[in-house]
């Protein structure tokens, strides 16, 4: 990725990754610049109980929640519910996301998915909501924006 990167090591290696980004910004004096930033501070952590723990890190403000995840090479998560509503943006690496109903979806950078899949009813199986994953020989980096009601999609 040109401006966004991951720096990811081994799933073994239990360091935090990091995402470069550009970061636009107004000086005192009126003059806008761009300075090279990380996001960081991540934790691993599930994003919602079961669901297996993966980086993650996240900005809140009132009526949503944008976090960004790196899911490590082999990461395969435990059969869950969305948490909240949330729209979910690949930003590189491949993921995938299989339902209740059978149906296994591979995902890459710029393919847009919509989680909301809160009250389920558990199958035969046990299996409640979704399963995810990655994909591939390179960490999934994943955009996550939630709200606290499903937002209205035009």
């Amino acid at each position: 990725m040109n401006d966004l990167t991951s720096k990811q090591h081994s799933s073994q290696d239990e360091s935090s990754p990091t995402i470069d980004y550009w970061h636009v910004w107004t000086d005192q004096d009126g003059v806008s610049h761009q300075s090279r930033r990380q996001i960081q501070d991540f934790q691993l952590k599930s994003i919602a109980p079961p669901a297996s723990p993966q980086w993650l890190g996240q900005v809140k403000q009132e009526g949503g929640t944008f976090s960004f995840t790196v899911m490590p090479v082999g990461w395969i998560g435990t059969w869950h519910e969305n948490p909240k509503p949330q729209w979910i943006i690949p930003l590189s690496g491949r993921w995938f996301v299989e339902t209740m109903d059978g149906q296994r979806v591979e995902m890459g950078a710029g393919e847009i998915s919509f989680g909301a899949d809160q009250n389920t009813k558990e199958d035969a199986q046990g299996h409640k909501g979704h399963l995810s994953g990655t994909v591939g020989n390179e960490p999934a980096v994943l955009v996550i924006v939630q709200f606290e009601e499903t937002p209205s999609i035009a």
